[in-house]
Protein backbone atom coordinates (compact mmCIF):
# COMPACT_ATOMS: atom_id res chain seq x y z
CA UNK A 1 0.00 0.00 0.00
CA UNK A 2 1.20 3.41 -0.56
CA UNK A 3 -0.19 6.32 2.00
CA UNK A 4 -0.18 9.47 0.16
CA UNK A 5 0.15 12.62 2.65
CA UNK A 6 -0.39 15.95 1.51
CA UNK A 7 -0.31 19.21 3.62
CA UNK A 8 -1.53 22.56 2.59
CA UNK A 9 -0.87 26.33 4.04
CA UNK A 10 -4.09 27.84 2.28
CA UNK A 11 -4.20 31.90 1.64
CA UNK A 12 -6.02 33.36 4.72
CA UNK A 13 -9.01 34.72 2.77
CA UNK A 14 -9.81 31.33 1.65
CA UNK A 15 -12.99 29.62 3.49
CA UNK A 16 -13.34 26.71 5.12
CA UNK A 17 -16.34 26.08 2.78
CA UNK A 18 -14.10 26.59 -0.19
CA UNK A 19 -11.48 24.27 1.13
CA UNK A 20 -14.38 21.67 2.16
CA UNK A 21 -15.40 22.00 -1.84
CA UNK A 22 -11.35 20.88 -2.31
CA UNK A 23 -12.15 18.43 -0.13
CA UNK A 24 -15.17 17.25 -1.59
CA UNK A 25 -13.91 17.28 -5.51
CA UNK A 26 -11.21 14.60 -3.92
CA UNK A 27 -13.85 12.65 -2.88
CA UNK A 28 -15.19 12.31 -5.97
CA UNK A 29 -12.03 11.25 -8.09
CA UNK A 30 -12.31 8.11 -5.90
CA UNK A 31 -15.15 7.06 -8.06
CA UNK A 32 -12.82 7.78 -11.02
CA UNK A 33 -9.47 6.04 -10.90
CA UNK A 34 -9.14 2.50 -9.40
CA UNK A 35 -6.78 1.25 -6.45
CA UNK A 36 -8.08 4.02 -4.36
CA UNK A 37 -8.73 2.51 -0.98
CA UNK A 38 -9.48 5.47 1.39
CA UNK A 39 -9.38 8.88 1.74
CA UNK A 40 -9.06 11.15 4.92
CA UNK A 41 -9.02 15.03 4.67
CA UNK A 42 -9.74 17.99 7.27
CA UNK A 43 -8.38 20.42 9.48
CA UNK A 44 -5.65 20.27 11.90
CA UNK A 45 -7.41 19.85 15.27
CA UNK A 46 -4.08 18.75 17.02
CA UNK A 47 -3.57 19.56 20.51
CA UNK A 48 0.18 20.23 19.96
CA UNK A 49 -0.54 22.79 18.00
CA UNK A 50 2.82 22.81 15.93
CA UNK A 51 1.32 22.67 12.39
CA UNK A 52 3.22 25.37 11.29
CA UNK A 53 0.86 26.41 9.50
CA UNK A 54 -0.14 23.64 7.85
CA UNK A 55 -3.62 23.45 8.95
CA UNK A 56 -5.65 21.21 6.20
CA UNK A 57 -4.19 18.25 4.58
CA UNK A 58 -5.17 14.71 3.36
CA UNK A 59 -4.14 11.34 2.95
CA UNK A 60 -5.48 9.02 0.01
CA UNK A 61 -3.94 5.30 0.73
CA UNK A 62 -3.76 3.63 -2.43
CA UNK A 63 -3.41 -0.32 -3.53
CA UNK A 64 0.24 0.10 -4.96
CA UNK A 65 2.50 2.83 -7.12
CA UNK A 66 0.55 1.81 -10.29
CA UNK A 67 -3.04 3.19 -8.80
CA UNK A 68 -1.01 6.30 -7.09
CA UNK A 69 0.62 6.72 -10.85
CA UNK A 70 -3.35 6.66 -12.35
CA UNK A 71 -4.56 8.77 -9.69
CA UNK A 72 -1.80 11.49 -10.50
CA UNK A 73 -2.79 11.81 -14.19
CA UNK A 74 -5.96 12.14 -13.90
CA UNK A 75 -7.59 14.85 -15.07
CA UNK A 76 -9.60 15.50 -12.64
CA UNK A 77 -6.55 15.30 -10.08
CA UNK A 78 -4.83 17.97 -12.30
CA UNK A 79 -7.37 20.11 -11.76
CA UNK A 80 -8.22 20.05 -8.45
CA UNK A 81 -3.75 20.26 -8.31
CA UNK A 82 -4.13 23.65 -9.85
CA UNK A 83 -7.32 24.78 -7.33
CA UNK A 84 -5.13 23.55 -4.62
CA UNK A 85 -1.43 25.01 -5.83
CA UNK A 86 -3.40 28.77 -6.68
CA UNK A 87 -5.21 29.02 -3.20
CA UNK A 88 -1.82 27.54 -1.37
CA UNK A 89 0.14 30.23 0.46
CA UNK A 90 2.99 30.68 -2.24
CA UNK A 91 1.82 27.99 -4.63
CA UNK A 92 3.46 24.84 -4.22
CA UNK A 93 6.05 26.31 -1.51
CA UNK A 94 2.55 26.33 0.43
CA UNK A 95 2.49 22.62 0.18
CA UNK A 96 4.02 19.22 1.31
CA UNK A 97 4.08 15.82 -0.54
CA UNK A 98 4.60 12.47 0.81
CA UNK A 99 4.26 8.82 -0.20
CA UNK A 100 4.95 6.41 2.03
CA UNK A 101 5.05 2.76 1.39
CA UNK A 102 3.44 0.75 4.17
CA UNK A 103 2.38 -2.67 4.58
CA UNK A 104 -1.32 -2.91 4.17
Amino acid sequence: MIRHIVLIKFKPEVSEDTIRGFFQELREIREQVSGILDITSGRSESPEQIERGYMHGFVVDFEDWDALERYQTHPDHKALGGKLVANAIGGLDGMLVLDIPTAA
